[in-house]
């Protein structure tokens, strides 16, 4: 069941993407990137098997956001790109701030879920400080080497069009990671047992190699929405 609902949301996930902005233009995907960005952070929480490793969720929410940016780098620009990332430090930032001000207040006698709250976001402070330091800079990176790739595949083929899916992946492989190691280990250490973390961090960037591959097609079909729409 776990293989086939991680299957199912390649597909609804990165389609979401896809409706996004066909309905609302790059506007949809700064809204939708910062969705994912605070759904990702607590799907991430939750530990399964899946393909004979153990894995965390969130981990293809968290892929989404960098085929927002790779479609905001490819059709609307460089800064547009960089937006969408700043958006994502703001509401990683929020969430941080707004969460642990729920766990301030005295719950009445009659409350039954702050517990179950308490319980959830107690360990968000450390989860989304990895989190903001791997999105930080592994988005950043990500930006910075689409464009590189991009200046590469123009000047090899002459093409300004060329060679899509070498900067999207050659961009997106690297930089998934950095923020894996990054954020698995400072979230995780200590929380997870030496063998258990590894296996995440290996898994979860398998996860990201595989996502990333996948997301080939949808950022083709990006491309030819804006053609078509011009």
């Amino acid at each position: 069941m776990n293989e086939l609902l991680l299957i199912a949301s390649v597909f609804v996930i990165y389609g979401g993407v896809l409706l996004a902005y066909r309905l609302f233009g790059k506007s949809g995907l700064y809204i939708l990137n910062s969705v994912v960005t605070v759904l990702a952070n607590i799907e991430v929480l939750i530990l399964v098997r899946a393909f004979g490793v153990e894995q965390t969720l969130g981990n293809l929410l968290f892929a989404s956001t960098y085929l927002i940016t790779d479609i905001l780098s490819e059709n609307e620009g460089k800064k547009a790109a960089n937006k969408a990332v700043n958006m994502g430090i703001f509401t990683v930032a929020a969430m941080v701030i707004i969460t642990q001000s729920w766990l301030l207040y005295t719950p009445s006698a009659s409350d039954w879920a702050s517990p179950h709250i308490r319980e959830i976001f107690a360990f968000a402070p450390r989860l989304l400080f990895a989190s903001f330091l791997g999105y930080f800079l592994s988005q950043k990176l990500d930006v910075f080497l689409y464009h590189k790739w991009w200046a590469f595949s123009e000047k090899k083929r002459g093409n300004k069009k060329a060679m899509l899916w070498l900067r999207n992946n050659g961009s997106t492989l690297i930089s998934q990671l950095i923020n894996t190691v990054i954020f698995n280990f400072v979230a995780f250490f200590g929380v997870y047992d030496r063998p258990t973390l590894l296996s995440i961090i290996v898994s979860s960037y398998i996860i990201y190699v595989i996502s990333s591959l996948l997301d080939t097609p949808f950022i083709y079909l990006a491309r030819k929405m804006k053609n078509n729409k011009e």
